[in-house]
């Protein structure tokens, strides 16, 4: 008895039979391989190692009803044909239909219902295009656009409800706008914060809750500010501001004594 794995099926379960394919013709000249190259298989890589071998054949497939099928047949088939694919029910159709059209296309998948298709679509645009995407419900997106958009357009990611959102904004903000960071609520972005702050402006933080962001403060802050972190509640901040004081240049000798 013959197992399930080694027959081929289409994506409805039925077992692929080759006799009454449309592409029979081509088996004989080896455009095509039962289980390895065809286009009714179940499985996505033989659909699309079919197409790779048979590029011409892709713009008949992009309305057929298994959605792996359109999905490949959108990466082979005419661009007149992918702006339709832009309305799919399956993501992945849309998605592998947007990335080969022009970028007017790709704008209007920036509200798509789904979350990995407007992750993908941030990642193609740049600048004012990115806008509308900074008040995306899903963080990750929100996190791809504070990333890629202009840091001069950061502005209203900087009270962005996700942490790691703000931690990327305060990595790329304009330096002017850091002090208005020094108070966020979250001790990774005041890291970011802090490592990024002049050496005159770190004692804002040097009395931070965080031990890692007094730390940072204690290896470049001016030495006329180390007293205070000599005695911090933490050893690891304490050694490394008593390292700093220890530190004196050596005054220069007296000529002629």
């Amino acid at each position: 008895m013959t197992d399930d794995i080694d027959k081929a099926r289409d994506w409805l379960g039925n077992e692929v039979d080759c006799g009454t394919c449309t592409h029979l013709g081509l088996r004989a000249s080896g455009g095509c391989r039962l289980m390895h190259a065809c286009v009714n298989d179940r499985y996505a890589r033989c659909i699309d190692r079919f197409f790779k071998w048979n590029p011409v054949l892709a713009d008949a497939y992009v309305t057929h009803p298994h959605f792996e099928v359109r999905a490949i047949a959108a990466n082979h088939a005419n661009v007149f044909l992918l702006p339709m694919l832009l309305d799919d029910a399956e993501e992945t159709v849309r998605w592998n239909a947007a990335r080969r059209l022009p970028k007017r296309f790709v704008l209007r998948l920036r509200s798509d219902p789904h979350r990995e298709v407007r992750m993908r679509v941030a990642t193609l645009l740049d600048g004012e295009e990115l806008a509308p995407m900074m008040s995306d419900q899903d963080y990750y997106v929100r996190l791809v656009v504070a990333s890629r958009i202009a840091p001069a357009l950061l502005g209203r990611l900087i009270s962005d409800d996700e942490p790691e959102v703000r931690r990327v904004v305060a990595l790329r903000i304009p330096h002017d706008w850091l002090l208005g960071m020094v108070t966020d609520p979250d001790g990774t972005v005041r890291l970011e914060i802090a490592r990024r702050l002049s050496p005159d402006s770190l004692s804002l933080l040097r009395r931070d809750p965080d031990w890692r962001v007094r730390y940072e403060v204690a290896s470049r802050i001016t030495a006329a500010e180390l007293a205070e972190l000599t005695e911090d509640g933490d050893s690891m901040v304490q050694e490394a501001a008593r390292a700093r004081v220890a530190i004196r240049p050596e005054r220069p000798r007296e000529s002629g004594t």
